[in-house]
């Protein structure tokens, strides 16, 4: 697999070689809904050829403190995502997008779909998709945020970036000044390793690490994503999505192993540009888990999360030769608890909760390039409730297409 990998990279490269110098503008920062940022992207044409391709990559050092012990400097190559598209004919487009994590650590097939227009209002979709749970995961290239990390609830609790082998539809509704949308996919889904993994607690970005979901279904039961939105020209964007389905093994060959377990996701999303030219970004999600009984009360069935970013432009203008050079000063505040359980014996709430807040700052040469400074603080608190682990520390780091 690594190897076949390695080979898009270097065919990728060769490529690039012979790639027109005009590269398609597009304005990241701008982007017409969050279900269309795989497209909303900065290509090169290749030739006369129907395939384009782009990218992206981020890196970046910091220096972290927890209660006073500190590992010094870091510096990590976090990620190189490759695009490549193609109209393929008339109404049938494809788009593949490949990333590298911290070097070649981790792989991924992050996107690889076909799209079949039939209408604007329906469109067929096949491949290895996004699940458009919340606005992240489909919107998650770095070049378009401000902040070095990536949300703690979209990371953390939720399995960004999530991605499975499925089929849907998707499609939209243009009225004079809103645009309504919505997509509905079934793919490949959850397994036993949300409540079987070496985090110790219900966490469903454990389910990545199994790759046998790109081939085959865990449990044979397909995991139903479905999202709505709307967005209004000059408020801005609010989605609602779900995603659910069974993640157990309930049966071998016919033969029961337990009940049908279910994991439930809801998000809420939204973004909006206030008078001030001050932008808004935020998204709050719910989880619901079907715990067995047998699993001790640190495996929570109910789990919540949020992140709100606020962006405020400063000063633009020439700078070193950028003739747009943007300044922002910008704070994002987080929080999860992935366990909103209480104990039995007690009644007393469960902790396992994080706050983080982060402000900083942004520099961006042009829509496609920034430059970020961010000072990161979250207090951490263990299942009992005891004093919270403090983590304070500095990020500086670089994101561009390319």
């Amino acid at each position: 697999m690594r190897n076949i990998l390695y080979s898009y990279l270097l065919a990728f490269t060769t490529v690039i070689c012979f790639a027109q110098e005009t590269q398609t503008e597009t304005d990241t920062t701008q982007l017409q809904m969050n279900m269309d940022a795989v497209y909303a992207r900065p290509f090169m044409q290749v030739g006369k050829t129907p395939v384009a391709v782009g990218g992206y990559v981020e890196a970046n050092t910091q220096y972290f403190v927890t209660d006073g012990i500190t590992e010094g400097f870091s510096f990590q190559m976090r990620r190189l995502t490759v695009f490549v598209s193609s109209t393929i004919s008339k109404n049938v487009k494809f788009l593949s997008e490949i990333e590298f994590e911290d070097g070649t650590k981790e792989i991924n097939i992050e996107f690889a779909a076909i799209d079949f227009e039939f209408d604007p209002l329906f469109n067929l979709r096949g491949g290895v998709i996004m699940n458009p749970i919340g606005a992240f995961n489909q919107n998650h290239d770095g070049p378009k945020w401000e902040f070095i990390d990536r949300p703690i609830m979209a990371t953390q609790m939720l399995p960004a970036t999530w991605s499975n082998v499925g089929f849907g539809f998707h499609g939209k509704k243009y009225t004079r000044n809103m645009v309504w949308a919505y997509e509905t996919y079934l793919t490949n889904g959850f397994d036993d390793r949300i409540i079987a993994n070496t985090e110790n607690k219900t966490f469903l970005p454990a389910t990545k690490l199994n790759r046998d979901r790109f081939e085959e279904s865990n449990n044979g039961i397909p995991l139903l994503t479905s999202k709505i939105a709307v967005r209004h020209r000059k408020i801005g964007e609010i989605g609602v999505s779900h995603m659910g389905g069974v993640y157990n093994k309930f049966q071998v060959d016919g033969t029961p192993l337990d009940k049908r377990r279910r994991v439930d996701v809801w998000a809420v999303d939204f973004n909006s540009t206030l008078p001030t030219k001050t932008y808004l970004a935020g998204e709050i999600a719910f989880v619901n888990v079907d715990v067995p009984e047998t699993y001790t009360q640190q495996f929570g069935t109910s789990q919540l999360g949020a992140y709100l970013d606020v962006v405020q432009p400063v000063w633009s203008g020439l700078l070193f030769g950028w003739d747009n050079a943007l300044f922002n000063a910008v704070i994002r505040a987080e929080y999860v608890d992935w366990n909103q359980d209480s104990f039995i014996e007690t009644g007393d709430a469960i902790a396992d909760d994080i706050i983080a807040i982060v402000p900083g700052i942004s520099l961006r040469p042009s829509n496609q390039t920034v430059i970020r400074f961010n000072y990161r603080f979250h207090s951490q608190k263990d299942l009992l409730g005891n004093p919270p682990v403090k983590t304070g520390g500095f990020q500086f780091g670089i994101s561009s297409y390319f």
